[in-house]
């Protein structure tokens, strides 16, 4: 017995790691970090001390206990990892090529032994080189080191590519093995189709009340100014006679105006085209703040409607006329937006084109 140890205490001095170049200006070594395999390297505890508090702890430890060789185990990860995280905690540096060989063992070591430094490195530098076929490995070190940044980014990864995911071995290791962690996957994706699915309708619903708040705009240029066929009654359509270029829906608003003024069923509301028309007046009704200047048929006469049916509680429809609001008053502050950015560019362009005309010789001016 006694053999067996003394030969596994010579196997265990086999290999000996420098933590880093240069340290042979250092004094001698007085402590030994042990890594997988039996390999042993060689470094000063004030220097782990002062880089981590938690090497500090253990290397007090062995100083009470009065150790003839002071000891530091660092298992479970490659001795190559700990010889890298070894030279980082004294140079503070680690390559690229390093972070990608063992990026996630360094993830493991620099959370075990709070080096926030290289926690912070090796958490964006995998995020960088996480794929389809490591993100399994790489969420689970997230979650198990308290990554955050790197688990939302896996998770993501994972919600967008779950198919291919899904087909890897490192996926059907999970499900065998962490079915907690592969819930929470499930329910994120879940929830991130959710977001989805209402940022879509979201956006629908802004693209249809900027609609409308267009057709405002053109029912009432349509009405004032008139255009193409269709105008107020003292002015001449027949003026216009080419196609409006100012709104892309004036021509189908138009052909509604057309078609409300001589259809014989708007009476009896059993026209569609003309329910949309009377929704269209009611609506611009309920913006206008200019009811008795207004050129728009029937606003009056819808305002006036408006504040005789006040007790009915129309919820939706105040709602529907507050986004068309808003929209509108969005609309209106991007175009002067727009406008605030382009004059620059056309006053440049307009000073370029009056230096570009030759000047007139000074006899010529008198």
């Amino acid at each position: 017995m006694v053999q067996l140890k003394k030969k596994l205490s010579g196997q265990m001095r086999v290999k000996s790691i420098p933590p880093f170049a240069g340290s042979g200006d250092l004094p001698e070594t007085d402590v030994y970090v042990i890594a997988s395999g039996g390999v042993r390297i060689p470094a000063h505890s004030k220097i782990l001390a002062s880089a981590s508090p938690v090497l500090e702890n253990i290397i007090e430890k062995s100083q009470r206990h009065r150790s003839t060789e002071r000891k530091v185990p660092m298992l479970g990860v490659p001795y190559d990892a700990v010889a890298v995280f070894i030279q980082f905690l004294y140079s503070s540096r680690c390559s690229e090529e390093q972070l990608d060989i063992y990026g996630i063992h360094l993830l493991a070591l620099s959370h075990v032994y709070l080096i926030p430094q290289l926690k912070q490195r090796c958490t964006k530098g995998l995020a960088k080189r996480v794929t389809v076929e490591n993100v399994v490995d790489v969420i689970q070190m997230a979650r198990l080191c308290d990554a955050p940044d790197l688990y939302l980014k896996c998770m993501k990864l994972l919600s967008n590519n779950y198919k291919a995911v899904e087909a890897t071995e490192g996926w059907k290791f999970l499900q065998n093995h962490d079915p907690h962690l592969e819930l929470e996957i499930l329910q994120f994706i879940d929830e991130a189709e959710s977001r989805k699915k209402r940022a879509r309708r979201h956006r629908e619903e802004q693209r249809l009340y900027v609609q409308l708040s267009e057709a405002m705009d053109c029912l009432e240029h349509i009405c004032s100014e008139g255009c193409t066929t269709v105008g107020p009654y003292d002015m001449d359509p027949s003026k216009h006679k080419g196609p409006c270029s100012k709104y892309s829906m004036c021509h189908g608003i138009q052909l509604l105006i057309k078609h409300f003024g001589t259809c014989e069923k708007k009476v009896n509301g059993g026209c569609s085209r003309c329910k949309r028309m009377w929704q269209l007046f009611r609506l611009h009704s309920s913006i206008c703040d200019q009811s008795d200047e207004c050129r728009v048929p029937l606003c009056r006469q819808f305002k006036l409607k408006a504040q005789q049916d006040r007790r009915v509680n129309d919820s939706r429809w105040r709602l529907l006329v507050r986004k068309v609001v808003r929209a509108k008053t969005f609309s209106s502050l991007s175009l002067f937006k727009r406008m605030r950015v382009e004059e620059p560019r056309m006053v440049g362009l307009y000073r370029q084109g009056v230096r570009s005309f030759p000047l007139a010789p000074r006899n010529m001016q008198r």
